[in-house]
């Protein structure tokens, strides 16, 4: 049984993993590179539970107790009682697997792994562990205290106990699973990126401008927000990341990355985090760039 969850990362996944896992009533265990990523990170729980007691959608003794259940700190030693650990470090696979092999030596042999990866193969991640039948795919969306849905991805070696240990624990979370099978982005990227990728072709090729594109589909297709605006709140970079992954591990030109996102990460333009991407928000309202 599931009872202390360990996350590694206090970005923006991380930190929302650790949000829901916290109110769910599990003790969680936070860690990042730096102090200054944790207390950042941990302003941030305590920011959207508070957002969320403003919208009466818990008590301000839900936030309380699930802020007391979080409890933040460097080095992976902390995790060694953990019988979870979810990475959701940056999405990049040395990066992922540099951090999953300093993990491993520090949990203990029944400890569960998984990894929040939106599309970087599951079989091959946890190759690179000691544990590949306790290694799963977790994929949460963003943002994860909003988003109902979670990926729920088997490598070839997982195995079914580990599935339905997380399933459960996707259960607790009141959150609902779809299993997906390993392939490159899954099931959720696997169509919304190429989406993405393609509406930043219709503005490259001057079909429409940033406006009229996101127009076009929120009024059009009824989408709450539209193409390039999503690219922006997900980050360019990642959009860019997970093309790539479906480039390389498809071998299909229908995949290939746009060269003005290319084009845009070149430029640091990454979106809402850098304050600049198809939209300029460092006014009051986003400016379309182009």
């Amino acid at each position: 049984m599931i009872k202390k969850i360990g996350v590694i990362g206090a970005g923006q996944m991380g930190t929302g993993i650790s949000h829901v896992c916290a109110l769910a009533g599990f003790d969680v265990r936070l860690t990042d590179v730096s102090q200054e990523a944790l207390d950042r990170g941990l302003g941030v729980i305590a920011h959207n539970m508070s957002r969320q007691v403003g919208r009466g959608w818990i008590a301000e003794a839900d936030k309380e107790a699930g802020l007391a259940h979080i409890v933040a700190g460097l080095g992976m030693e902390q995790f060694g009682d953990c019988d979870l650990v979810v990475e959701a470090a940056t999405e990049d696979e040395q990066v992922k697997r540099r951090i999953l092999g300093d993990l491993c030596p520090h949990l203990s042999p029944e400890c569960v792994l998984a990894s929040n990866t939106s599309s970087i193969s599951i079989t091959r991640l946890g190759a690179s562990t000691d544990r590949p039948g306790k290694f799963i795919g977790m994929h949460f969306m963003n943002p994860v205290p909003m988003m109902k849905l979670v990926e729920l991805i088997r490598g070839i070696a997982t195995n079914e106990e580990t599935y339905q240990l997380v399933r459960v624990v996707v259960e607790r979370l009141n959150k609902t699973s779809v299993p997906a099978e390993d392939f490159p982005a899954f099931i959720v990227n696997r169509i919304l990126m190429p989406m993405i990728n393609e509406a930043v072709y219709t503005l490259y090729e001057g079909v429409g401008g940033v406006e009229a594109i996101d127009t076009a589909m929120r009024l059009g297709a009824n989408h709450p927000m539209g193409p390039l605006e999503l690219a922006d709140f997900v980050g360019l970079d990642t959009v860019l990341a997970i093309m790539q992954v479906l480039h390389e591990g498809l071998a299909d030109s229908k995949y290939r990355p746009c060269p003005l996102l290319v084009k845009y990460v070149e430029a640091g333009w990454l979106g809402r985090k850098t304050g600049r991407g198809f939209y300029d928000y460092t006014g009051e309202t986003p400016i379309p760039t182009r």
